[in-house]
């Protein structure tokens, strides 16, 4: 019989193990920006406008910033493709992890991602004024890691009705995609297993699928629920956290085999990083490839 110590130690070789059995894994030292993730000479370029909002009644006394990207060649004839980010500042940022509206300037202009309209959304803060840190919003794991339709009411009823008084947005939830880091990527989660017929395209980067606020349970509703359209990316590291809420690799890795499982369209891609960005960032313009491979602009 294993000691405790002991077993928590085999069951961490096991799960990496697996990991490295199953999936390409990426190193740390292959992680760098391609050209994709650059601004390119001729590639037009795309506005990032930010803003404040603090009327939500589905979240009542918070503010928070959120940024719009609007590329150069979007029109407002045709109906845009959404794009919703959580933690919105670190995927709207230009020089950091994700570069987004770089990434989305070049493939946009190469024909392969629709055009999109951006909305990075950061957390809600209780407070009237913002927080000196966007990701230290007071109701942000609130937000992001309760397992309730809450959080796609907020998208669906409030942000993307008071942006449609601007953009002409998509309401095909095959045209909408939904995307988050850390709590912000199981929420993207969340917002589609409620609402599949609002978004069915999901981005996690290093999703906590763990016991902050019960979405440890996610794997095990996937395996018994009938499967839903929702074409899901995954991206993790072998040396995530782990810590009273749970092991983050082996979440991960329980959601790609509940997945698999149940035979939903999914990849997941592994690298050796910790709890941050780098990697999902490096692989960004590939993770849009994967998302829209069977849209073309002919269609």
């Amino acid at each position: 019989m294993f000691h405790l110590f002991d077993l928590r130690k085999f069951t961490k070789i096991l799960a990496f193990a697996m990991i490295y059995s199953s999936a390409i894994c990426s190193h740390a030292e292959d992680w760098t920006h391609g050209p994709d993730s650059y601004p390119q000479p001729e590639v037009p370029k795309g506005t990032v406008t930010k803003y404040v909002w603090d009327q939500s009644e589905v979240f009542p006394g918070t503010i928070r910033e959120y940024f719009v990207y609007v590329p150069q060649q979007y029109t407002g004839c045709e109906p845009a493709s959404v794009m919703v980010f959580q933690d919105g500042h670190t995927y709207a940022n230009e020089n950091g992890d994700f570069r987004v509206p770089v990434v989305f300037d070049n493939l946009i202009h190469q024909g392969v991602v629709p055009v999109t309209i951006g909305v990075f959304i950061n957390p809600g803060h209780k407070s009237d004024t913002l927080p000196e840190n966007p990701w230290r919003g007071s109701n942000r794991s609130f937000e992001y890691d309760t397992l309730s339709d809450q959080y796609a009411r907020f998208i669906l009823d409030e942000m993307l009705p008071h942006l449609g008084k601007t953009y002409k947005l998509s309401e095909d939830p095959d045209m909408r995609v939904i995307c988050g880091i850390s709590s912000g990527g199981i929420c993207a989660w969340t917002v589609a297993w409620e609402r599949p017929d609002a978004f069915r395209k999901v981005v996690s980067h290093i999703g906590s699928f763990t016991n902050i606020r019960g979405g440890h349970v996610y794997p095990a509703l996937i395996r018994k629920t009938e499967p839903k359209p929702i074409r899901v990316f995954l991206q993790d590291g072998t040396n995530d956290l782990d810590n009273r809420h749970g092991n983050w690799p082996l979440a991960n890795m329980q959601m790609e085999k509940a997945l698999k499982f149940s035979d939903y369209d999914y990849q997941m891609v592994w690298g050796d990083g910790a709890h941050n960005g780098q990697h999902g960032g490096a692989i960004f313009p590939e993770t849009m490839r994967w998302i829209w491979r069977d849209w073309s602009k002919d269609k």
